[in-house]
């Protein structure tokens, strides 16, 4: 997430829609369409230009990767403590919400003609997802060591490792194709689909009655 944070608000907040003259590549909000040709300009509708009061997308992007490195150790601990499977399925559920809230977020957003007032509530939720994601890592690692034998759990955790890494490629990519489509909700949508299969999975092999690995 934290590759794709700042480039979404840029996108969601950077840019506003409206109708106005373009003339000397320079946008004027407003006035009429008659006034603006016979002055040599050429009338826009729903043109995007920068938005005046945006907010600054660089002074927030840190924020991803400290919250995910903080709350990764604490994932680790409270499922020494609590049990891996149960605090990863907490885990999933939160950041279940927080996906499915923010892509309702993003649509809203897209179809304001301001949409800052929503910028605080855009990154409390990707800061929930940093905080889910970040947790679940920590929980995840914890069930891997307890689910392999010793001379087992090194490489394995080593390889999940390597899997995970692709998900700084994946999913900017994924923002990338949903923002060309003109709707990047659709990523945060589909991550929300694909936390609730990780949640079948958590459920049926470690938390359900007569599990195949109970107690991990």
């Amino acid at each position: 997430y934290s590759g794709s944070f700042p480039k979404l608000i840029v996108d969601l907040f950077g840019y506003l829609e409206g109708d106005g003259c373009v003339k000397d590549n320079s946008f004027t909000l407003g006035g009429d369409q008659a006034t603006c040709e016979a002055d040599g300009g050429t009338w826009e509708l729903d043109y995007d230009y920068p938005n005046p009061n945006a907010p600054n997308g660089s002074k927030v992007a840190w924020l991803g990767a400290l919250v995910g490195s903080l709350i990764r150790p604490v994932g680790g601990i409270m499922a020494d403590k609590f049990g891996g499977a149960k605090m990863t399925m907490i885990a999933i559920v939160f950041t279940t919400i927080a996906a499915f809230a923010q892509g309702a977020l993003v649509s809203i957003c897209r179809k304001l003609d301001d949409p800052n007032k929503y910028y605080g509530a855009f990154i409390f939720l990707f800061l929930c997802l940093f905080l889910g994601t970040g947790f679940m890592n920590g929980t995840t690692f914890r069930t891997i060591g307890v689910l392999f034998p010793p001379e087992e759990s090194g490489p394995v955790l080593g390889w999940s490792s390597a899997i995970a890494s692709y998900g700084a490629f994946i999913i900017p990519v994924m923002f990338g194709i949903s923002l060309t489509a003109g709707a990047p909700e659709v990523t945060f949508y589909g991550l929300g689909g694909y936390y609730v299969t990780c949640a079948i999975l958590n459920f049926w092999y470690y938390l359900r009655p007569g599990c195949e690995k109970p107690g991990v």
